[in-house]
């Protein structure tokens, strides 16, 4: 049994599979759910197809292009994706897939709820370990958002001036994301704003993307097997066959041939 094998999108609506991947994701990798939850809402506001304007940020956690291939180059293996870390090289500190299609492929794994929930999970888990070898203490969730919003070389630069000053103004030691995003580092009137006012907005608007949702989240509530985490195959073309069935204007099912088309199957349709 797979770790994801209990989630189904099956007459439920899409926020619930939402809901149900991201719990998923939390329960393998231990990262918080209400983190995880947050964040998707605040980058989304839960839609998996979601697309940025301005950039090539896709899915319900906006990876862009550069940020979805460095995970899946790290973490695609442990979850059934060999297939598309293997087609994944480097070059000048750039990731690239050598065949247009198969690029588009992975690249379109961003709006598959349970694969962007888990590679969301697992760079919030790698960030946290990066954050607490550097700071020494428990990297909360705010800090790992700090982490998506500055990078984590920049959450660690800025945690460590946090933890020792947190009275501080934030803008002088960050001068280019302070222009990029003035209302976060400077208020209305103009008066820059303090790390600890920087970390507190931040903390309250992931607690508010997790409160907007109202009421208590339900997901899926059977425990993970032991050791459980390769996502296998036959699991996603279980889930579409059963989500298909119900959609009795299509015609075609899945036919389970090869592990990455049994997968790309689901990536495709059950977005």
């Amino acid at each position: 049994m797979s770790a994801f094998a209990d989630i189904s999108a099956t007459g439920t609506s899409t926020g619930n599979r939402v809901t149900n991947a991201i719990a998923m994701a939390s329960r393998r990798t231990g990262v918080d759910f209400s983190y995880l939850l947050g964040q998707a809402k605040i980058e989304s506001s839960l839609n998996p197809t979601a697309r940025a304007a301005t950039s090539s940020a896709t899915g319900l956690y906006q990876f862009i292009d550069q940020s979805w291939l460095a995970v899946i180059d790290k973490h695609g293996s442990e979850y059934g994706l060999g297939w598309a870390s293997n087609a994944i090289q480097q070059s000048g500190g750039r990731y690239y897939v050598a065949d247009p299609q198969l690029r588009q492929q992975i690249l379109d794994l961003r709006k598959h709820p349970e694969t962007a929930s888990v590679m969301a999970a697992e760079h919030a888990a790698d960030n946290k370990a990066f954050l607490e070898s550097k700071l020494g203490r428990e990297a909360e969730p705010v800090d790992l958002y700090l982490a998506h919003f500055l990078g984590v070389g920049g959450a660690s630069k800025f945690l460590s001036v946090h933890d020792r000053a947190p009275d501080a103004s934030a803008a002088s030691l960050f001068p280019s994301a302070a222009r990029a995003n003035r209302s976060i580092f400077y208020d209305k009137q103009g008066n820059a704003r303090s790390f600890a006012e920087i970390r507190d907005r931040f903390a309250s608007k992931l607690q508010k993307g997790v409160d907007s949702l109202g009421g208590d989240i339900q997901y899926a509530s059977a425990a993970l097997p032991t050791g459980a985490k390769t996502v296998q195959p036959a699991d996603y073309v279980r889930i579409e066959t059963q989500r298909l069935s119900e959609q009795p204007d299509i015609m075609v099912k899945p036919q389970p041939q090869t592990a990455r088309l049994a997968y790309l199957m689901l990536a495709t349709l059950g977005r």
